[in-house]
């Protein structure tokens, strides 16, 4: 977790390049997530990466099998980190496994 900047590397590009890959914000992706260096050096375009919205949205499948790699660059779009820590926190509460006072 941190935020993403140009020169930043915590994942292998040859990783993203394997993997199918989705991102918040393809922009930012290609230019401070983590897939800048693949994009850089040619091994991996914008167009190979999907936006998570689209998953949301039923528009991409997702991962499509057990042994499929799947990596998510969050380049850091506030409020889908919102919403996204609003769903699990309501889904935790549902399961038994949190509750209010403890969030």
């Amino acid at each position: 977790m941190g935020t993403d900047t140009k020169g930043k590397q915590e994942v292998d590009p040859e990783l993203l390049v394997a993997a199918t890959v989705f991102t918040d914000e393809t922009e930012q992706s290609v230019t401070i997530g983590e897939a800048q260096h693949a994009v850089a050096n040619g091994s991996l375009s914008a167009s190979d990466i999907t936006p998570i919205g689209e998953v949301i949205n039923a528009t991409h499948p997702g991962r499509r099998s057990d042994d499929e790699i799947t990596l998510f660059d969050g380049t850091g779009v506030g409020l889908q980190d919102l919403a996204v820590a609003s769903a699990a926190a309501e889904l935790a509460i549902a399961q038994n496994k949190a509750d209010w006072t403890e969030l």
